[in-house]
């Protein structure tokens, strides 16, 4: 079967996106791979579409059920026998998919990586004709990725058992330290590889200082996205309580998910997000990986995540549809502060270090000023120019700038005065001259820098330290004492001087432009998307898996006439035509008179 026939009959796309096409070609021509694409940019298809031009199974190795499920379900609703075998499942409905398997009658098979150390698992799939693995998220191979596990360590046995059995291995997040470890862990032969570009070019990305609890910048962004769905990720299981407890006052459709809830719950939750009973999740770090949903609009951070890869990994399930999606991060220095803490118990010197160093850059990357995807892009070792108008600080164009020398002069000497063994609260206190007693304790108040910034209020002194930070002039060091580094001594010795945007010491509440989808008239794009729910819900299915967000707004622009121009539209291929055309081609016909 020709490629690009199965391309859009089957998956309805009309061409390959950035590096499908090579990924495909690589498999078909039995070579091993790792491909690196950003979320949403279609590594499923990569896998998808091959599996079904060559005889035998393919086996996926996946890390969450949800992301399983999910894609299993999408792929059943192309008429592709896929199925999934994991601990959720009773005996007889793991020894009639084995029986199946046995049978050469699944295409894809989902597992997760611990079922390959299960009892027999292996004999089972040496009984089986299996095609090529591939191993979803495979940054968690990785030792210097941000999410290893050790399951994931164990298919490094995958060539020994399997030498004739080519691997796939796809993530959204690897540098080019982790996709050499990847490599090398799953003993890959002379892989092709692929990176693609990270710019999510339909994703606007904002940073602001967080508020207070950060909640009225948080109202002021969900405003802007009124019934869209979205992900709010809060620092633990209290802070996800009481986020989504304070926007269910406020009247929105919100549920909270974290891992200390049942089974019972996360799962009810889930389904409700994927149903759309639910517009917003507020979740910890647990929840997000496994979302394959395709129109969430809208990602928050109420605090800074640890790292870049989580960070960029989250952002991530935002617009998977392609349509522009917004994403916003609130953070202080009390992330970094709170952050480090948890590293500071750890015993490996070298892992300590790597995860300061990456602590240390998702949080100069909150604060800087440049362009945010540029940023990103750096970050992963891409290399991308300015990205125009699709991040906050791109947006402000030219940043007017002032010269804060003198200020970080007297903080960085009080700092030292101090001997170097206090917080920054304590800092700022000493030289807005406060009378607290830790302050009289240590006889602070005797100092020469006592009292010389009490015409300074405290958050601009904060912003003053965050650029410093910022410019890698101080760290926090143990017990969260503020320390001098090589530059910041610099600054004291005046062999360097200090600006900032002037924005930045403007403390009162941030909030980001208005963002807009590309608007539809006369809300023909809500009776497609009624039309869907109506459709999903008789079929007991997620709405996305009908058609995606993008596909929707196409009908509701282009109106199409006749069952020719419906397959024209992206994301419509035979199989969904026939299932679900129809109905929305008889909708079409009614808007157009």
């Amino acid at each position: 079967m020709i490629k690009g026939n199965l391309l859009k009959t089957t998956f309805g796309h009309d061409s390959f996106r950035q590096s499908q096409e090579e990924a495909v070609d690589a498999i078909l021509n039995s070579r091993d791979l790792i491909t690196i694409l950003p979320t949403g940019g279609g590594k499923s298809l990569c896998y998808q579409l091959p599996s079904l031009m060559m005889d035998g199974v393919t086996v996926v190795v996946s890390p969450l059920i949800a992301l399983m499920q999910d894609q299993v379900n999408a792929l059943k609703n192309n008429d592709i026998k896929a199925e999934m075998i994991n601990s959720s499942q009773d005996f007889n409905d793991v020894q009639e998919i084995t029986s199946r398997l046995l049978q050469g009658d699944i295409k894809l098979l989902y597992i997760a990586p611990e079922r390959l150390s299960a009892n027999g698992f292996i004999e089972l799939l040496q009984r089986v004709k299996i095609n090529f693995f591939v191993i979803d998220e495979a940054h968690c191979v990785s030792e210097w990725g941000h999410e290893f596990r050790a399951d994931y360590r164990n298919l490094s046995k995958l060539k020994q058992i399997f030498p004739n059995v080519n691997i796939a291995a796809f993530t959204a997040t690897a540098t080019h330290k982790v996709q050499d470890d990847i490599v090398r862990t799953l003993n890959l032969n002379n892989p092709l590889q692929l990176r693609g570009k990270t710019l999510r070019d339909n994703l606007t990305i904002s940073s602001e200082q967080r508020v207070g609890n950060g909640r009225t910048q948080l109202i002021n962004f969900l405003s802007k996205h009124s019934g869209n769905c979205g992900i709010i990720y809060a620092f633990s299981k209290k802070d996800v309580e009481a986020v989504a407890g304070f926007l269910k006052t406020k009247g929105f459709k919100v549920a909270a998910y974290h891992a200390g809830f049942s089974s019972e719950v996360r799962n009810k939750v889930y389904r409700d997000f994927i149903y759309e009973e639910v517009d917003i999740i507020v979740a910890t770090i647990a929840f997000g990986m496994g979302i394959d949903k395709s129109n969430i609009r809208f990602v928050v951070h109420m605090s800074m995540p640890k790292t870049m890869e989580n960070y960029y990994q989250e952002i991530g399930r935002a617009g998977r549809d392609g349509l522009e999606a917004q994403t916003l991060l609130l953070y202080t220095k009390s992330d970094d502060v709170k952050m480090r803490s948890f590293i500071d118990v750890i015993e490996n010197s070298e892992y300590k270090e790597l995860l300061y160093n990456k602590l240390r850059k998702m949080y100069s990357y909150s604060n800087s000023s440049e362009c945010r995807h540029k940023l990103i892009a750096k970050y992963f070792e891409d290399d991308i120019g300015s990205c125009g108008d699709i991040c906050d600080n791109c947006r402000r164009g030219e940043v007017e700038k002032i010269d804060i020398t003198l200020e970080s002069q007297k903080l960085l000497s009080c700092i030292y005065r101090c001997e170097q063994k206090f917080g920054m609260i304590h800092m700022i206190d000493v030289l807005r001259g406060s009378t607290g007693q830790k302050i009289l304790q240590f006889n602070h108040d005797k100092l020469s820098v006592y009292g010389i910034g009490k015409d300074v209020s405290k958050e601009v002194w904060n912003a003053i330290a965050d650029r410093l930070f910022e410019l890698d002039a101080i760290e926090v060091g143990e017990f969260r004492a503020i320390k001098l580094k090589k530059f910041g001594a610099g600054i004291l010795q005046k062999k360097a001087t200090v600006e900032i945007d002037k924005h930045k010491m403007d403390v009162k509440g941030r909030t980001s432009k208005k963002e807009k989808l590309t608007p539809v008239e006369d809300g023909v794009f809500d009776k497609f998307r009624a039309l869907r729910s109506e459709i999903a819900s008789k079929n007991e299915i997620p709405a996305y898996i009908v058609f995606s967000d993008k596909t929707l707004l196409e009908f509701a622009q282009k109106l199409p006439q006749t069952k020719d121009e419906m397959l024209d539209v992206n994301g419509v291929g035979e199989v969904k035509y026939e299932r679900y055309g129809e109905d929305f081609l008889a909708l079409c016909k009614e808007i157009n008179g």
